[in-house]
Formats: structure tokens, sequence, C-alpha cells
């Protein structure tokens, strides 16, 4: 049994009419067309729908029990062709810690899905790059290089490393900022999956002892029970105010980038509307 909602509308449109004449000059088609698309449906569901009479034409048994069917198809079909065009794409953007930190409100509040074509969605993920290679995000921020050739990325902006301690430190907790050198005198946690520290900040010197985390609350529990400490990009401190940790400035270490990253080859107009507004907030610093 086949059939298609072109038959079915014509169908409902001659049996509403009482005549395939009229029904033709309703659907703006040959009444031939219109007797050969009754015709199909009928071989399909092997069963006559109309009988023609000297004034016109009227359902028969079956087709008055499939008229009302009918209906309710064709409500439902209209209904999702409304919907699919009045629906605006979503581009979805994941981030493992912080967004674009304290432009982040102002990214969303000034998101026009009018220029744009799309509405923005920002996601918390567990990692970026499974994120992208799952297709559950269209784009992500990221504060480190993609490791996986298949993604391609720019840099939005940079923003200031900052360290993260407990509040009740006694030598921190009056400092305005701190030096690597400091801070390789205490045991460092970090996020091997989505963090931007490593050994590698300290460029050769003394290198401080380091924990994992798996998260960024956990990375933030750590901290607070005075476990460790901790190094992050700025964001970190707008997205993750937590009691019991304070953040303070590095003075001797080079900003982090934000990238932004997405699968080769699909960078469309909203990624370029969102790489445009976000590079204009970092270069203005609101």
């Amino acid at each position: 049994m086949e059939w298609t909602l072109r038959e079915l509308r014509c169908f409902v449109t001659v049996a509403d009419a009482g005549s395939f004449t009229e029904g033709a000059a309703r659907l703006f088609v040959s009444q031939a067309a219109v007797s050969r698309t009754i015709a199909g449906l009928e071989r399909g569901l092997g069963a006559q729908l109309l009988r023609r009479l000297p004034s016109g034409c009227t359902p028969t048994p079956a087709g008055w029990e499939l008229l009302p069917a009918a209906r309710r198809v064709l409500a439902e079909a209209d209904r999702f062709t409304e919907f699919a065009g009045s629906r605006r794409e979503v581009l979805r953007v994941g981030y493992a810690w912080a967004a674009l930190g304290v432009h982040t409100a102002r990214l969303l509040r000034d998101w026009s899905p009018a220029d744009t074509g799309s509405d923005l969605e920002l996601v918390r993920v567990e990692t970026a790059e499974a994120s992208l290679l799952e297709q559950r995000c269209d784009a992500a921020i990221m504060r480190r290089p993609p490791s996986d050739p298949v993604f391609e990325s720019t840099v939005l902006g940079h923003e200031r490393r900052v360290v993260a301690f407990a509040e009740d430190d006694a030598g921190w907790g009056r400092r305005r900022q701190l030096s690597l050198t400091e801070i390789a005198e205490r045991t460092v946690v970090i996020d091997v999956r989505s963090g931007t520290t490593d050994a590698g900040l300290w460029a050769g010197n003394a290198a401080p002892a380091f924990i994992e985390s798996n998260s960024v609350d956990q990375w933030l529990d750590l901290i607070a029970a005075g476990r460790g400490v901790g190094i992050t990009a700025e964001a970190t401190s707008h997205h993750h105010r937590r009691d019991g940790v304070r953040y303070r400035g590095i003075s001797d270490v080079e900003p982090v980038p934000v990238l932004l990253v997405w699968r080769r080859g699909e960078r469309g107009p909203a990624i370029d509307a969102l790489v445009g507004r976000a590079r204009s907030l970092y270069a203005s610093g609101s």
C-alpha cells in the first residue's frame, strides 16, 4: 500500500468540492490530472474512494472512512511545513570550563538571529573535542590547540592567566599578583583533558608537583580545601566563583589564546558571525 501527500490532498479537495471539475480548479491543475491522481490513490489502496454522479461526485463508504484520517495526516503535514519554514538554525558552541568569560553575557545579549541567521546556544561539555567529533556541537571554545587534524581553529582573543588558591591562605591572602617561581613552590592542581597548565609553563625552571582533577568542580574543591593551587585562564574566575577560592594575576607568564574550533570544511556564516563578534569583544575589552 503506497500513497503520497499529493494524492491525499487531491482526494480531500475533490471530496470537499463534490466535483472533479471544481476540485481541479481549487488545486490549479487540469481535471485529467485530478482523475489520474485519484485513480492512482485508489489503485494503491485497493478500493474505490469517489463515485461519479451526474452532478459531480461523492465518497464511497471506503472514501467516507478514509476522509477523516486523510484530513488528520494533511493537518500534521501542514504543521510540519509551518514549523520547518519558521524555525531558525541553532549554532551550538561547546566549552569545557568557561565560554568567553566576562564577554559571555554581552555576546548572548547582542547576538541577533535576524542578522546571523541562527540562534546561539552555549553548551557545557566534558571535553570540547569529543563534543565536536560526536557532532553534539557545531563549534567549541578552547584554550589550547586541537590535537586532531580534522579540526580547524582561529584565535578570538587572549586572556591573562590567574592563579587560584584557598581564601584562608596566610601567605598569599593579601597579594595582588604572584610569580611562577612562587607558584612552583606549591602543589598545582591540573586538568589534563582541557586545562592549559603543564610543566612547559616553567620553561626549564623547576616545575611544581602536580595533582590531577577530573572536572572544574573537583579542581575548585581541591583548591578550596588547600590541597593545591591552580593556574587557569581569567575566564574561569568569571564563570566559576566559589566560596573559599580567590583568584589573583600572575606577573610573569604569557596570556592564554582563546580559540574557536570547528570540524574542517564546516565553517559557515554563523561561525563567521561568531568569530567577528567575539573578536570585537576581546579587542574592545567590553
